[in-house]
C-alpha cells in the first residue's frame, strides 16, 4: 500500500470519482479488509474503492461479482467499497477492451511489472 499511497501524492484527486486497484476489497463473506478496504480507509473514505481481481477466494463469494468481458470463459471478480457492488462490475465491464482484462487495466499491469 505505500506504493499507492505515494503514487497518489504524485497527481491531483480532485474530481475523482473512484480508484481501481488490481486486487480485493475485502478477503471473505465477514468484510475482513484486503488491500481496497485499507485503502479506502486509508483515504479517510472520500473515494470509492473498485477491486478488480483475476482470482477469487473461497470466502469471498458474497462479496465479489463475477463479470465475464470479451470471449473469456473466465470471469474477474469485482468488489468495492463506497459504492455498490454491482455498479461497480457494470463499470469494469463497460471498460474499453476487447479482452477478459480492460485495456487500461492490462496496460497498468505491464507498466507495473517493467524493471
Amino acid at each position: 500500500m505505500p506504493c499507492i499511497m505515494n503514487a497518489l501524492e504524485e497527481v491531483s484527486l480532485e474530481g475523482l470519482e473512484a480508484i481501481i486497484i488490481d486486487g480485493h476489497i475485502y478477503v471473505d463473506n465477514d468484510r475482513k479488509y484486503g488491500l481496497g478496504g485499507h485503502l479506502y480507509e486509508a483515504l479517510d473514505k472520500k473515494f470509492p474503492i473498485i477491486g478488480m481481481a483475476k482470482t477469487s477466494f473461497q470466502s469471498n463469494t458474497e462479496t465479489v461479482v463475477e463479470i465475464l468481458r470479451g470471449e473469456s470463459k473466465n470471469p474477474l471478480f469485482v468488489s468495492a467499497i463506497g459504492l455498490k457492488k454491482e455498479v461497480a462490475a457494470n463499470h469494469i465491464k463497460n471498460m474499453f477492451g476487447d479482452y477478459r482484462l480492460p485495456y487500461l487495466l492490462k496496460l497498468m499491469d505491464q507498466i507495473t511489472k517493467e524493471d
